[in-house]
């Protein structure tokens, strides 16, 4: 009970330091930092701060990464905002260091096509073709602390370009978990009680660079035509903080058995460039080899397409089939979906396969 309120005055606190800023939206720059690309834990978006676990909690929660067994590979391909032409790749690894924590990282690639060259003097294009590239890697260290605290630090690069600008930046992401249960007396079920608090995005401005910048001009005194370099504001890094708890109920009717799980989960996440959201989710378990899971993310004024701020908002969902390899083996293979609605658009589409190496 003493943790539990010591965690509550730390949450408490911790609002108060981030406050969400409405009137800033559009003010940040770097907005792919914060877009899922994992298969799993998209499907219930950051609900799943205080429950998530493995690889993918290097974008939740870098706390749960800890609890990644042995060693985890992920890929997964996201097709983002159906119509738009936009596909990201996400690939990466964790494996555990035996008493000194686990070590993971992630790479995300975004593949936006070929988009028309066009100028002030040929607006229609006819110029020919660029094709942006965005990267985002993340390096993060996780260690579980005792049995109930777990926490991790990731350090992250992204970069941005086109033909001829560049932009180029650094962030910090750190999180923890706090896991406890209600009866201590059970026989099976353990550690069902989770809080998490997570901040992405912690670092430096960034800047806009390249030839792109540059214009030519006429001075009108010597008449005759340069060219200046136009420099950039810098913009700031889509800071946020996620405060979040579930609870992993057991819906086996015989004491001896846990094969059906169903855990209720929410989050506050607060925004200090955009407006905050709540987001409410569930998700069934059979054995853990079969998991069905949905939420819903809601903003003030996102159910009007005039008032929203965001296109992703609304209901999300997704499932997961996870078999061993083989009979006696500790080593498993998943496949993961998810679905995020959003407006404009016709949705987001994730899919993802996982390995988990046993001992």
């Amino acid at each position: 009970m003493r943790k539990i309120i010591i965690l509550s005055i730390i949450l408490s606190a911790s609002t108060a330091l981030f406050a969400g800023n409405p009137d800033r939206i559009g003010q940040a720059g770097a907005a792919q930092l914060n877009i899922n690309g994992w298969g799993k834990s998209s499907g219930w978006g950051w609900a799943a701060v205080s429950s998530t676990k493995g690889l993918e909690s290097i974008y939740n929660n870098i706390g749960g990464l800890a609890y990644t067994p042995k060693t985890e590979i992920i890929f997964s391909r996201t097709s983002w905002l159906m119509g738009s032409d936009i596909n990201i790749n996400t690939f990466g690894f964790a494996q555990n260091l035996g008493g000194n924590g686990v070590l993971g990282v992630s790479i995300m690639s975004y593949d936006m096509g070929d988009i028309e060259i066009t100028t002030n003097d040929q607006p229609d294009g006819g110029l020919g073709t660029y094709k942006p590239s965005f990267t985002n890697i993340t390096a993060a260290f996780s260690k579980q602390f005792t049995r109930e605290i777990s926490g991790g630090v990731g350090f992250k690069i992204f970069s941005e370009s086109s033909t001829n600008v560049k932009a180029q930046g650094v962030g910090l992401d750190a999180g923890i978990q706090y896991i406890t249960t209600f009866k201590d007396n059970q026989k099976i079920k353990k550690n069902d009680v989770k809080f998490g608090v997570s901040l992405k995005n912690i670092g430096p401005d960034a800047r806009y660079s390249g030839d792109g910048l540059s214009v030519k001009l006429l001075n009108p005194i010597t008449d005759i035509e340069s060219t200046v370099n136009q420099r950039s504001n810098k913009f700031n890094l889509p800071t946020l903080m996620n405060i979040s708890a579930s609870y992993d109920m057991r819906l086996d009717k015989n004491d001896e058995t846990y094969f059906h799980r169903l855990t209720p989960a929410m989050t506050f996440t607060n925004h200090a460039f955009a407006t905050n959201q709540f987001t409410t989710g569930l998700e069934y378990a059979y054995k853990e080899m079969f998991q069905l899971r949905g939420g819903y993310a809601y903003e003030k004024g996102g159910l009007e397409y005039n008032t929203t701020t965001s296109a992703a908002t609304g209901i999300m969902g997704g499932f997961t089939f996870e078999l061993p390899v083989s009979k006696d083996s500790e080593t498993t293979f998943a496949l993961d979906y998810s679905y995020r609605h959003s407006n404009p658009f016709g949705g987001s589409h994730s899919f993802g396969v996982r390995l988990n190496l046993g001992e």
